[in-house]
Parts: structure tokens; sequence; C-alpha cells
């Protein structure tokens, strides 16, 4: 079976947690948040993690125990532009998981799951989705009358009609090495943000004509996407943890 490699983008701040202490690294019943997301990348197979770090990258480096490699993101220019700092990791072979350092309910069975998907159906990419009751804030997964990927946009690149989808994009893919790598080089910014979105690089892979999917999580299921921004949420996250331990 080919080899399965995980980037986990940890380089941002987050500002929101009013702390100086990078994001990835509050901890989440005892333990980093980042270190959950490798563990569950782990459980599913992956072979080899690259963290992504930027700001205090040596504290993140420091508190991680975990057996990974590293590629530092020195300005935050986007999604894609992180992924991009990881291209020598990539390579060309296998798949690659693109994973957020700040999701730490994303559980190993879960993406074990996404990888299965991936490699039955010989995939470009497939996306982790989910079908929630309030979209706002995230992209949007737009499918066509047949209920094939179509795109995904961000909210504010969205028309009115395609806000109102309630299939929202969990920033979380396993794509072919081969085939991200090759997007990666096709980004720009030209986008209401300005920045680089790895979300491009799906149309990318699109339009050289692999196939594309996006693997919905529903119910319960859906608090494995959320990703932490505030001290309120990593809060949430931990109860939602301590219940489903209690389970």
């Amino acid at each position: 079976m080919e080899g399965l490699k995980a980037v986990i983008l940890a380089a941002g701040k987050g500002t929101r947690m009013e702390s100086d202490l990078p994001k990835v690294i509050h901890r989440c019943m005892g333990e980093t948040m980042v270190h959950h997301v490798i563990k569950a990348a782990k459980y599913a197979g992956v072979d080899e993690v690259c963290v992504i770090v930027g700001y205090k990258a040596d504290e993140v480096r420091a508190a991680v125990h975990d057996d990974v490699v590293y590629a530092e993101q020195t300005e935050q220019l986007g999604t894609g532009h992180a992924v991009k700092c990881a291209k020598d990791f990539i390579g060309k072979t296998g798949n690659t998981l693109v994973l957020c350092g700040d999701t730490p309910l994303i559980k190993g069975e879960t993406l074990k799951h996404l990888v299965e998907v991936h490699r039955k159906l010989a995939n470009g990419v497939t996306v982790l989705s989910a079908i929630v009751d309030d979209p706002t804030g995230y992209g949007r997964i737009i499918r066509d009358e047949n209920n094939g990927f179509v795109k995904i946009v961000e909210q504010k690149d969205a028309t009115e009609a395609e806000k109102a989808v309630c299939e929202i994009n969990s920033g979380m893919y396993i794509f072919n090495s081969e085939a991200l790598s090759t997007a990666l080089d096709m980004l720009d910014n030209n986008n209401a943000a300005g920045e680089y979105y790895l979300t491009d690089t799906i149309a990318f892979i699109k339009k050289i004509g692999l196939r594309i999917s996006a693997l919905a999580v529903t119910g319960d299921d859906v608090n494995q996407i959320k990703g932490v921004n505030t001290k309120q949420q990593l809060a949430e996250a931990e109860e939602i943890m301590k219940a489903d331990m209690e389970r």
C-alpha cells in the first residue's frame, strides 16, 4: 500500500485565545491540542508527520513530544502558503493528509475512514466535510444535481445562494501527493482576503481530471471538526472529550 503522510497546520498565533502561548499548545485534557491531532493521524495509518510552525516556533517544538518533523512558515499568508512550506516533505508519492492543529476532537477512526474512501475511489482529493445547522464563517461545499463535488467557496467569496448551503469544509483533506505538489505551484492570492487558499489547489486538481469527493460527518460527529479559537471553545472541547471518554 502506498505511503501516507500528514501535514498539520500549527503556525498561527491564535489572537482570540488572548494568550501569548501559541494556540495549538494550549492543553485539552492534559495534552496539547496538536498532540491530539497527531495521535489521530497516526491511528489512521500515517507513517510521517510534518508540523508547520510559525508563531513562537521554538515553543511549539518544545511542547510537542511526538516523533514529527517541522517546516517553518515565517509569514502568515494563508493555508495554501502554509502547506507549500512542506512541499519537500509532501513529495510526489502516496497520499498526504492535511489537518489543523486546533481541532483536538478529530478522531482517528474518522481519518481512517477518510483514507479508506480516498484510496478506494482513487481520488485526487477527498475533503472531510460536515452538515451543520449554522454554516456561518465556513467555506461551503457546492455540489451538482447528481450530488457530485463541484467546488469549495469561502464565505467572503460566496453568493447568497451559496451561503445558504449547510455542508461546510472542515479544513481537513487527503490529497494524492503528486497532484498536491503540482497544484501548490499554481496557487495565487487573487481573492477577497489576498491569501493563498489551500482550497484553490482543489479546483486545479479537478481541472486536470482527477476525481474529487467530499465525505460528510453528521449528527454528533460534527463536533470532531470544531476548531478551537477561544478559551471558551477550548473549555467546550474539553467537556466534549470528557463525555466521549465516559461513554
